[in-house]
């Protein structure tokens, strides 16, 4: 069984840039010491992109802080974290849930068995919405979330999707 880590969106933007809290801050370096347990070829990181024309978009429209645009500082992800991650692992995406990523960690678990483990920002957006797919799309995979190496909105957000995740059968640790 191959363990793999997906660590989502630990963007400076999201740390300590247009939308960063002090939760975020918080959870850089258990993130780092996470990222240090596991191979580096079993590691994979999501990038929250946008472009230039984000105010426009769906999410811009309900969320009007124009963040992570590619190419600007705010979208680079920690340095540190990065350097602990394979270029070609770095999978973009425009929403909140990488269709790309779940689509090649399905093809990976068809391959060999995989357990799963998620860590990053936002709890309540971006890896609630990548655990939800990765469950969805490997209902027998073990999937399970980090709840010290992850930060929500709001703490009370945090542990909300927490809970909901919970309860679709994905394992909080």
């Amino acid at each position: 069984m191959r363990n793999i880590l997906v660590v989502v969106d630990m963007q400076k933007d999201f740390i300590d840039g247009a939308l960063g809290t002090a939760e975020a801050q918080a959870i850089v370096e258990p993130v780092i010491e996470k990222m240090k347990s596991y191979q580096k070829s079993d590691i994979y990181l999501t990038r929250d992109t946008h472009g230039e024309d984000y105010l426009s978009t769906a999410e811009g429209k309900k969320l009007a802080v124009v963040h992570c645009v590619r190419g600007t500082q705010g979208w680079e992800l920690h340095p540190e974290i990065e350097k602990l991650a394979t270029p070609s692992q770095i999978f973009d995406k425009p929403t909140f849930g990488s269709l790309a990523l779940m689509e090649f960690l399905q093809q990976e678990n068809a391959a060999e068995p995989l357990q799963i483990e998620l860590a990053g920002l936002c709890t309540d957006i971006c890896v609630i919405s990548n655990a939800l797919l990765l469950k969805a799309a490997m209902p027998e995979t073990r999937i399970r979330v980090d709840a010290g190496c992850c930060a929500g909105v709001t703490p009370k957000s945090h542990k909300a999707a927490l809970l909901t995740m919970e309860m679709c059968q994905i394992e909080i640790v």
